[in-house]
């Protein structure tokens, strides 16, 4: 998995980068195939944005979160993050074909 972490009008420190991989640590416990995740930090006016894309196989997944307080908007982010990347794990079980749920047997 390769991180990049980038701030739009802000300076990102090493306590922001460790925190993002920190906070982000949870979804990746419940998928392991994340090539590549590109997170933005920003200022806007009086709101701090938080934005991610993460590139999964056969998907890409983008958040977005704002709040006062980076760290909360990072937070905010990082549970948004989890729940899609939860659903996307859900939907794309192997041996599960469309229209069937997992309780289902397969057509043979």
């Amino acid at each position: 998995m390769h991180l990049t972490v980038k701030g739009h009008h802000l300076d990102i420190t090493p306590s922001m980068r460790d925190y993002v991989d920190q906070r982000f640590g949870r979804a990746w416990r419940h998928f392991d195939h994340v090539n590549e995740v590109h997170v933005v930090l920003g200022v806007e006016k009086l709101n701090q944005t938080a934005e991610v894309t993460v590139h999964l196989p056969g998907k890409d997944i983008h958040c977005e979160a704002s709040h006062s307080d980076l760290y909360a908007a990072i937070d905010l982010l990082a549970d948004k993050l989890d729940r899609q990347v939860v659903r996307y794990k859900e939907t794309h079980r192997p041996g599960v074909h469309r229209g069937q749920g997992a309780d289902q047997p397969l057509h043979t």
